[in-house]
Formats: C-alpha cells, sequence, structure tokens
C-alpha cells in the first residue's frame, strides 16, 4: 500500500500536464475525491514510510560528479577547490581547463576545444557537472550548462518563438543520466564573488537531510505573459498537501516570509525578495526572458535569487518565448525534490526544453533525503525522505 500515494501522484502529475485546465473541472474533483479515499487506506504505510524514508537509489553524489574549473580564473580556482573539501568530491573529479575570463559568451569553437579536453579526461563514472563560474553563461545561441550536458547543437537553439529540442532526462526516473541518455546536466556554482559562491555552497551542505518544514509559495502576477505557469499550481496543492505546506499568493510580491523553501513567480523584475528568509536548500526562480543572462541583464538576474539566500535558481539566456517548456516545471520539481532528489535532478528533470536556460546553485543538495550516520573513518550518506507533517 505504501507504493500506492506516489504512484497515484504520479499519474495525477501526468494527466494534469496533459488536459486542458477548461475541459476537466470535473475530471480533478473525481480525482481529488479518489485521493482522499487512497490516502485514508494508506495511512499506516504512510506513518511507516515516515519512520523509515523511501531510498533514493544511485542517485548523483559527490563520486558520480565532475567540477570543472577554469585555470585562467583565480576565482574558478578558489570555488572549485572550496566545493570540492566541502562535498569530498575525489581528487580524480576535479577536471582543469583554460579560457578566456569575464565574457558572457563563448563562441563555438572555444567550447569544442575545451569539451574536447574534458571528454578525454573525465572518468567514464561520471554522471554530472558543476561549473565553477558565473561567466561564461551562454554558448553561442545556447546555454553552458545544457551545451556541457548534451553538446553543442543549433537545435537546442530558436530564432523567434519555436520549440527546440527536447531532453531525454525530462520527468525520467534515471539516476544515471550519462548512461542512460548520453547526457550530463550541468549546474553553475555561480555568484558575483567568493563569498556569496561560498555561502551556496553552505547552503547547499547545511541543507542535506533536514527535512525542513518550510512553506511552498505559488505566485501567480497580473503579468499574463510571464505568470503561465500559475496554471500548474492548483495540480501542486492537490498533489502534494499532504506532505507539504503550499500557499497560493495572489499578488505580484512576496514579503517578510520567514520560512520560504519554495518560491515560483513571473515577473521581469520580483521586489521584495530580500525580505524573506529562505531556508537551506531553497529553490526559487521567476518566469522572463533574460533572468539567465547573470550578469548585466536588463530584466532580473537569477543571482539575485541566491543572493536573497535560495540555494537553487533558473533563467533564460536568449529570447526563450512564454513556453513553459523552456522554463522549470513547478510541479515536477517540486515532487521530485520532495521525494529525495538532489537539486540538480529535479531541477533539471523539471525543464522539458533546457537549450536557452541556465541552472545556477549547488547540485547536490537534497533536504529531503535522510542523512545517515557516517561509519567509522567514511562521510555521511543521503537516503530519500520526502518530508510529511
Amino acid at each position: 500500500m505504501e507504493t500506492i500515494i506516489p504512484l497515484f501522484r504520479q499519474f495525477l502529475r501526468r494527466d494534469w500536464q496533459t488536459r486542458s485546465p477548461r475541459t476537466c473541472g470535473r475530471r480533478r474533483l473525481r480525482m481529488a475525491w479518489l485521493l482522499v479515499v487512497v490516502q485514508s487506506c494508506a495511512c499506516n504505510a504512510q506513518v511507516a514510510n515516515d519512520e523509515t524514508g523511501s531510498v533514493a537509489g544511485d542517485s548523483i553524489e559527490a563520486a558520480t560528479l565532475a567540477v570543472i574549473v577554469n585555470d585562467a580564473d583565480p576565482l574558478s580556482r578558489r570555488i572549485g577547490a572550496y566545493y570540492a573539501q566541502q562535498r569530498h568530491i575525489p581528487e580524480k573529479n576535479l577536471v582543469h581547463v583554460s579560457f578566456v575570463t569575464g565574457r558572457p559568451v563563448m563562441t563555438r569553437s572555444e567550447f569544442e576545444r575545451i569539451m574536447a579536453d574534458v571528454n578525454a579526461r573525465v572518468p567514464p563514472s561520471i554522471q554530472a557537472y558543476a561549473l565553477a563560474w558565473t561567466l561564461p553563461y551562454r554558448v553561442g545561441c545556447m546555454s553552458i550548462t545544457t551545451a556541457f550536458a548534451a553538446g553543442y547543437d543549433k537545435a537546442f537553439c530558436a530564432s523567434g518563438c519555436k520549440a527546440t529540442r527536447p531532453s531525454p532526462y525530462f520527468d525520467s526516473d534515471s539516476r544515471r543520466p550519462y548512461e542512460d541518455f548520453g547526457w550530463r546536466p550541468a549546474m553553475l556554482l555561480a555568484g558575483t564573488g567568493f563569498e556569496d559562491v561560498k555561502a551556496l555552497i553552505d547552503r547547499g551542505v547545511a541543507a542535506d537531510g533536514t527535512r525542513p518544514r518550510g512553506t511552498g509559495y505559488l505566485v501567480s502576477t497580473n503579468d499574463t505573459v510571464r505568470n503561465v505557469r500559475s496554471r500548474f499550481y492548483p495540480g501542486i496543492i492537490l498533489m502534494q498537501s499532504d506532505r507539504f505546506t503550499f500557499e497560493l499568493i495572489n499578488q505580484n510580491t512576496l514579503r517578510y516570509r520567514t520560512n520560504v523553501m519554495f518560491y515560483f513567480t513571473g515577473l521581469a523584475r520580483v521586489a521584495g525578495i530580500d525580505s524573506n528568509r529562505f531556508l537551506p536548500g531553497a529553490i526559487a526562480d521567476h518566469l522572463t526572458s533574460a533572468g539567465g543572462r547573470l550578469i548585466g541583464s536588463t530584466q532580473m538576474s537569477s543571482l539575485r535569487w541566491l543572493e536573497a539566500g535560495a540555494t537553487g535558481s533558473y533563467g533564460t539566456v536568449i529570447e526563450p518565448c512564454a513556453f513553459t517548456q523552456k522554463f522549470p516545471r513547478p510541479d515536477i520539481v517540486i515532487t521530485r525534490y520532495l521525494d529525495g532528489e538532489t537539486l540538480l535532478e529535479a531541477y533539471w528533470k523539471s525543464v522539458a526544453w533546457p537549450g536557452q536556460g541556465v541552472f545556477i546553485g549547488e547540485p547536490l543538495a537534497a533536504p529531503f533525503r535522510e542523512k545517515n550516520e557516517p561509519e567509522q573513518g567514511g562521510k555521511p550518506e543521503s537516503r530519500g525522505s520526502g518530508h510529511r507533517d
């Protein structure tokens, strides 16, 4: 019986994403009634799950994450060394490259030279990358995190409002993306200086296994173009309120909250984020065109979320138009994060067309995975455990 709730939740999520909000109101009411019945039947199993947690399996971890360091950038070297120390990254997983620093965009030819070097030296067991820099955030016409994940491909780019190459990793149950798909999802350890990145890394490490009792804020704004993800909010409340607290906010700003774990919105600039307290491991992003232009954007940079205390964020580096497929699906990232996946896994799996978007944050943060006591001379491990009140 303890498997019924997650399987039913997965069915509802996929049903929700394929049906029009106008045509499935009655169906949702029937599903809500059925969910209540299923939950009441599974109450004993749910208590047992609270006590033991669910095993996350072979999730991406220190042994399967490579840290890419730009030796031409003293800040990158310092970030890479600190991250490797804090996350116990094996020395063989530190991959040193060299390229001109300080430029937001890397050329395709330079990237392909660097990628050839990385591919020649990275251990075959590596499943994902942490990139120890903020600039560049883009390669040619695509994001640098997708370029490192899947290689440079113009199919990830779009001139105008067009679809781009889909991700096979999207909403998958894969724990080994390189073995399964030939992709190594990447995330920037980004910040405006070492102290900012150090604080980001420390938050990610501190989050592990804490099962925080925070709140997810689903902000529905009056910006009709950028508010397109709000159609997923009712489904989140329906499917996840049995194990986490969510609030639907029908206004443009959220201020003076002390327990922010999730914050999703749609605006070009988001006011008041510094007035909130983000819990370690928090995810926050805003749907807009240029949030992924981390430095010098005319809109709010996604870095502002990290500076305010979030542990992960996302933004697009080139005009994407308001395709929800090009941005994180809040329902998917929330479900997978609560299920015990790492920040990198949950976030990457929530974006169907990631070619124009950059992922930033601390990749291994896993607040909803049970943290075991280390063995003698060993290091702590984590087991999946979504929080339930």
